[in-house]
């Protein structure tokens, strides 16, 4: 069985990085940290029509017709790019929002009791763990939701966080299309942040061997240093398990699989951050440098959809005494605590 990617999977995640270098470059990453993380409509629409939304939808409902492996090359490329804006949720939504493919309407979610990231410029929000399973909030329901929340300090610059209350995300009652969705959301959130982190945590591993080859101190080009060659070294061997683990969760699609690869992606986003920026010294820490942007978006990305906690709860519970879970669909119901919403 060869598990390598196809040429069109290779051709689909350069394609995506190329665009991505177009319409999301350095500059306008800079100039979204200005704007305090205000979507881009224009980006959105580029992105909609690029297909990056409908890329899992049926090509009769207008979609790519690709599945989860290639969702999970797009979101590492987006981790990559550090873009910002609800991507899991838009995508997930993708048939059940209108617009949502297309890159027309912006989308974010809440589940459990964390904040809800692009609530503002939402057009629709998921409610719930279970958020497919349930009619989105739009209209005067949504107006009502956003008028109930309160905005809250972001770690990360370019995400814009509310903290609605407890009782304000009452979705409406499921209906018979959206329970074919039911179970799924969260799994799926889960991966597709595993993804993004798993492309954060590539791309500072890129930018701290970079560094190490350019910057000479007593003479000599720092990455000739044991102690920072061991660091980058070490950044690789974060970010290879959690690939191998990320592209094989989204093969399978089992709960548990997913758990573990959302555990070793959040611990090489995070920590390959923390090492990229030690490798750059001083200057890793100023305002001008992009390391802390990956720093502060892996932290937040770690809190979302499932935590470390919940994350190894399903673990727990799959290899313990309690028996595995079970490997298929049904597995979707567990219910898992401290699974977090996010973007």
């Amino acid at each position: 069985m060869d598990f390598q990617l196809s040429d069109d999977q290779r051709a689909l995640r350069s394609g995506m990085r190329d665009l991505l270098g177009a319409v999301f470059d350095r500059d306008r990453l800079r100039a979204a940290v200005e704007r305090e993380g205000a979507l881009d409509r224009s980006l959105w629409r580029e992105l909609g029509a690029a297909g990056f939304f409908a890329l899992r939808l049926p090509e009769a409902a207008g979609g790519v017709g690709l599945g989860l492996p290639e969702a999970v090359l797009l979101f590492e490329e987006a981790g990559r790019a550090l873009l910002p804006g609800p991507l899991v949720a838009t995508h997930l939504a993708a048939g059940l929002v209108k617009g949502a493919a297309e890159g027309e309407a912006v989308v974010t979610a809440v589940a459990g009791e964390l904040p809800v990231a692009h609530l503002a410029e939402a057009d629709a929000v998921l409610v719930g763990t279970d958020a497919l399973a349930r009619e989105p909030l739009v209209g005067e329901a949504l107006r009502a939701f956003v008028a109930a929340a309160r905005p809250v300090r972001s770690m990360d610059p370019l995400t814009p966080l509310h903290r609605a209350r407890a009782d304000a995300g009452r979705a409406p009652a499921a209906t018979e299309r959206a329970l074919a969705h039911a179970g799924r959301f969260r799994f799926e959130a889960a991966l597709l942040t595993a993804a993004e982190q798993l492309g954060s945590a590539a791309r500072t591993t890129e930018a701290a061997v970079q560094h190490a080859g350019e910057r000479k101190q007593f003479g000599s080009r720092i990455g000739s240093f044991q102690a920072v060659k061991h660091l980058c070294a070490d950044m690789l061997a974060r970010t290879e398990p959690a690939r191998a683990a990320v592209y094989a969760a989204a093969v399978t699609g089992d709960p548990v699989e997913i758990a573990a690869a959302k555990l070793l992606a959040d611990e090489a986003a995070v920590r390959n951050a923390r090492d990229c920026l030690q490798i750059h010294g001083g200057m890793g820490f100023t305002w001008e440098a992009d390391v802390h942007l990956h720093l502060k978006r892996a932290w937040l990305r770690a809190a979302s959809w499932l935590t470390g906690a919940g994350a190894e709860e399903l673990l727990a519970a799959g290899l313990g005494t309690a028996g595995r879970l079970p490997r298929s669909s049904a597995a979707y119901g567990r219910p898992v605590r401290e699974a977090g919403g996010g973007g």
